[in-house]
């Protein structure tokens, strides 16, 4: 059975239904029963014509459902001929599924629910393990999701920036459970990419794959963060930092930057560094006010300021850095570095335990722990020594 294929097929099939005057929810009800049925009787049974296979088997899902709603039955009698399968949906059909499950009236959280079920072919099981929460809670999320768009036609394709924001936050999941949330946000990243080959579409993609190359050297075996400065770069995925490059040049040659292909500007600079020592901070902190002229982002003014300090001194990062909401995730963790570098170490200590308790996972939480035992314990010594 090729998971694989199946998941790809998804949208595409949705995009039939809808086409022949399925409602999305009850369209994309129809497809997931369709695919538990292929799981079911392909490994014995493989069609020829996979594609055509689940048209059919979803419409004749979707006409059940049909039939035995009264309200429907004006309808039914209009689709009751059941047309033989047809030509996929188009690229355009699926753009705007894609859209329509980025739509912004959807919270961050249902619209990432809804593209993995949806446009990313994943059942509810595999989503809600990925997210560590029941499958009950996610079946809500997910039909309140549906709910929230019934009325929306598939008439337009609407705001890609928008679906790559909801791509970006797949992404960030990481890995969880049995599905590789990274691995399936870059998949349907690359599907979106040959279907509309937009330069930020393409900074998303190299974007993506210059982060991933990193994955093997992020963690050590007890699951604990290592952070970018101490990775082993010999681990890093060059082949994914190579393409990720090439992704990234073909964009910014047609002149049309955006904020993913300055991100990715950043993350390519780092993979091309063999040693953090090689690191080019001053072009990394020349692509960060790029970004800033694009988005005034105040996630990305933060890692600025650090990229300052490490390009001019902690204390041109931490005169950066004032300017900034304290409240500011990771602020005191920024802090804690540029003051640990200009030689504070019981500032930087007593950041690094701020930053712990404000830390919002666990691997992150036990990394600053570390960082403000490590200045603690250098301290006495010190103070032994006096």
């Amino acid at each position: 059975m090729d998971d694989a294929l199946l998941r790809a097929l998804t949208p595409t099939v949705i995009g039939v239904l809808c086409r022949r005057g399925a409602d999305f929810a009850t369209a994309e009800d129809a497809v997931q029963e369709a695919l538990v049925e292929a799981v079911r009787r392909w490994p014995d049974d493989p069609p020829q014509d996979p594609r055509g296979w689940l048209v059919t088997v979803a419409w004749r899902k979707f006409l059940d459902v049909a039939r035995a709603d009264a309200a429907r039955r004006q309808r039914e009698a209009r689709v009751e001929a059941e047309p033989s399968p047809e030509p996929a949906a188009s690229v355009d059909d699926t753009l705007r599924l894609y859209s329509l499950c980025a739509h912004p009236s959807l919270t961050p959280s249902s619209a990432v629910a809804l593209t993995l079920r949806a446009v990313g072919g994943l059942t509810t099981r595999q989503i809600a393990e990925a997210y560590l929460v029941p499958e009950a809670t996610m079946a809500q999320r997910i039909s309140r999701a549906k709910r929230t768009v019934a009325g929306v036609r598939l008439d337009r394709s609407g705001d890609v920036a928008t679906v790559l924001k909801v791509l970006y936050l797949v992404f960030n999941e990481g890995y969880t459970g049995d599905v590789d949330l990274a691995a399936e946000a870059i998949r349907l990243t690359r599907e979106l990419r040959g279907m509309y080959p937009h330069p930020e579409v393409a900074g998303l993609l190299a974007l993506m794959l210059l982060h991933h190359a990193r994955r093997p050297a992020r963690t050590r075996a007890d699951g604990g963060l290592v952070p970018l400065a101490e990775q082993d770069r010999g681990r890093w995925d060059t082949d994914l930092i190579a393409e990720g490059v090439e992704i990234l040049q073909a964009a910014l040659a047609r002149d049309r930057l955006g904020e993913f292909q300055a991100q990715a500007a950043v993350a390519a600079l780092h993979a091309d560094a063999r040693t953090v020592g090689e690191t080019d901070w001053v072009q990394i902190v020349e692509w960060y006010d790029e970004l800033l002229r694009l988005t005034d982002n105040p996630v990305a003014r933060l890692n600025r300021a650090v990229a300052v300090g490490e390009a001019d001194g902690p204390r041109a990062g931490l005169a950066a850095l004032v300017q900034l909401d304290p409240g500011l995730p990771r602020h005191a963790a920024a802090a804690a570095y540029l003051h640990e570098r200009d030689g504070d170490l019981v500032t930087a200590a007593r950041l690094y335990t701020e930053a712990a308790r404000a830390a919002t996972n666990q691997p992150e939480r036990d990394h600053l722990v570390r960082q403000a035992a490590r200045l603690n314990s250098v301290r006495g010594r010190e103070r032994g020594r006096g």
